[in-house]
Parts: structure tokens; C-alpha cells; sequence
């Protein structure tokens, strides 16, 4: 609820982007971000910002082609993108902030109820996940089939 107290708590305006994250919100991030391997060269650029600019672009919706120049290059957020989304590390941010939010509000980590719809139910009855499957395979025909299609004279 906005109320006079809560207001400097969400007031972005002195932030440089509305995307980038206070300190007090990566301080529950930057434990979770996994630290740069081992036997290779030292960690040249700012994690935070590169954090920044993926929030940057999830919240604008831009091109990778269109990130300011202030963030890091288009090359170094989409690697450490790709990185974090193979090794799971987005995943467990989303998972720790989910929790954590659930926690603040009271409620149950895990929902304890859920709600389903007609079409939900629908789906599911059809089969879900394998009939997707062999929508997208290619259809087979049999051999005898096609010779029987040649062997067919045309009129």
C-alpha cells in the first residue's frame, strides 16, 4: 500500500535506470551470484552491473543492440546470460526471492492451493506434453503406401 512511510522505500527517481537495483536489494542478490571460475583470468567486469543490464533489458524490452552504452557490452551480458541461465544460477534467484517474498507476506513458502479451469482440465484430459511431442515429429508414411501409389496407372 502507498502510504507516506513506504514511499521513500520504492522512491527510484535517484537511481540511474528505474531497472537498477538498490543496495539493499543487491545485497540479498550478490550472494546467490556465483563466484569466477577457477585457473582462469580474474573477473574484469562489474557483476552489479551486468545484473543491471539484464534487468534493463527485461524491464524495457529492448534489442540487445539497443543497450546504453553505460551498461556493459551487448557480448558480456548475453554470456553471462546464457552462462546463468545453463548453470541454473537464474533459477535460484528467482527460487530465494520467491521465498523470501512469500515469507514477507506471510503467507507458505510452497502455495498450498491452486486453482484450475475448465481449459486447463481440457488440456490435460488430451494428453499435454505427448501429443505435443508428435504434433511437431514429422509424419511417417509406409512403403507400402508409396508403391502402391506407383504402381497406381494414370488416367
Amino acid at each position: 500500500m502507498w502510504t507516506a512511510e513506504s514511499r521513500p522505500r520504492y522512491d527510484r527517481s535517484k537511481l540511474r535506470y528505474p531497472s537498477d537495483l538498490t543496495d539493499a536489494e543487491w545485497s540479498l542478490i550478490a550472494p546467490l551470484i556465483p563466484p569466477a571460475k577457477r585457473g582462469g583470468n580474474k573477473r574484469t567486469v562489474n557483476v552489479r552491473d551486468v545484473v543491471e543490464g539484464l534487468l534493463y533489458i527485461l524491464s524495457t524490452g529492448c534489442q540487445w543492440r539497443a543497450i546504453p552504452k553505460d551498461l556493459p557490452p551487448r557480448s558480456t551480458l548475453h554470456k553471462y546470460f546464457q552462462r546463468w541461465e545453463w548453470d541454473g544460477t537464474l533459477r535460484r534467484v528467482h527460487h530465494v526471492l520467491y521465498v523470501q517474498c512469500r515469507e514477507q507476506a506471510g503467507r507458505e513458502t510452497s502455495p498450498t492451493a491452486a486453482i484450475i479451469d475448465s481449459q486447463s482440465v481440457k488440456s490435460a484430459e488430451k494428453g499435454g506434453a505427448g501429443l505435443t511431442r508428435r504434433a511437431t515429429m514429422r509424419a511417417r508414411r509406409s512403403r507400402e503406401r508409396s508403391v502402391i501409389s506407383w504402381s497406381t496407372p494414370w488416367a
